[in-house]
């Protein structure tokens, strides 16, 4: 029975092992990614010289330094050489998506980017990339008489699994710290085109997305409101002391006071007051006769003549 438990403990660590072994291989930022050996005209170095080159590429989104770590070259068993990449200096830091290429000229005293080592034209080279804590991350081997003059090994898109000759072809060049491979179109776009060369499509679309997005906010806007009056109705009864019975009480009015209450409203708004009587009575008022205000002894009276 211990012994069962023991198996079943062991493997689960070696499980556990492998995992994490696996997982720290996905993970790896900085690749190894294009080399060249005998390099008569291709790229010139910062001296203007034709040397051979390393490329390592940083596959992630993320900045990663190279200070502190090594490249190892061996082109016989047993002469594995060393270059430690030195610290503090700011162009270590590789950006995401980016390259950084060593020269392997074997004079480092020309700086950071200067190995102490060359590469071998005759055999094979192999080449590992260690990080500071002396960790393999990666590692290629050149085989001997794979390339010619000016000719690179390299993978065939930056990080990709697969391995090629560049230099051989017009389609297959050398690229030194730039893409492996150069992408000049885009198939999507080149099949949305093709499908909707007016962009009656894409107008429809964009305009869907753009009205969809607006209905989506007022349905939220509105959502949003009508909570906030709701609670600010509860706070304010909670304040008042009164509850929701009492509250819908409150509001259950009589249906002749919601008339009295609109013809109310109404009058006021259009401010109509008692509507007067608009038919009129004359009567005929007496007089007493008065001398004063007899017409015949006015001036207006005409002459006799004679």
């Amino acid at each position: 029975m211990n012994k069962t438990k023991i198996g079943i403990f062991l493997s689960l660590l070696m499980l556990i092992g492998l995992c994490s072994c696996q997982e720290q291989k996905s993970n790896n930022k900085l690749l190894l990614n294009e080399v060249l050996i005998d390099n008569q005209s291709n790229f010139q170095d910062d001296y203007g010289l034709h040397s051979a080159w390393i490329e390592i590429f940083n596959r992630s989104y993320g900045s990663a330094d190279l200070a502190g770590w090594l490249l190892k070259v061996s082109s016989q068993p047993g002469d594995t050489v060393t270059y430690f990449i030195p610290k503090g200096d700011v162009l270590t830091l590789v950006k995401p998506r980016q390259h950084a290429l060593f020269w392997a000229d074997g004079e480092p005293n020309r700086g950071t980017f200067h190995t102490n080592f060359k590469l071998n034209t005759q055999t094979d080279n192999w080449i590992g990339l260690f990080d500071s804590g002396r960790k393999l991350i990666d590692q290629i081997v050149v085989p001997a008489g794979t390339l010619s003059v000016n000719e690179s090994y390299a993978r065939v898109s930056d990080a990709a699994d697969k391995w090629e000759v560049k230099g051989g072809s017009p389609d297959k060049y050398v690229t030194p710290s730039t893409n492996n491979k150069t992408i000049n179109s885009n198939a999507k776009m080149e099949k949305f085109e093709e499908h909707d060369a007016v962009g009656i499509g894409m107008s429809i679309s964009a305009m869907s997305v753009v009205f969809t997005g607006l209905i989506l906010l007022y349905i939220a806007f509105k959502i949003v409101g009508k909570i906030s009056v709701n609670l600010s109705k509860r706070n304010a009864m909670r304040a008042k002391g009164i509850d929701k019975h009492e509250a819908k009480e409150l509001t259950q009015a009589p249906g002749d006071v919601y008339a009295a209450i609109a013809m109310a409203l109404h009058e006021m708004q259009s401010d109509v007051h008692d509507v007067e009587e608009t038919v009129l009575t004359i009567t005929r008022v007496k007089r007493s006769y008065s001398p004063w205000s007899s017409k015949i002894y006015t001036l207006r009276e005409t002459p006799n003549k004679k």
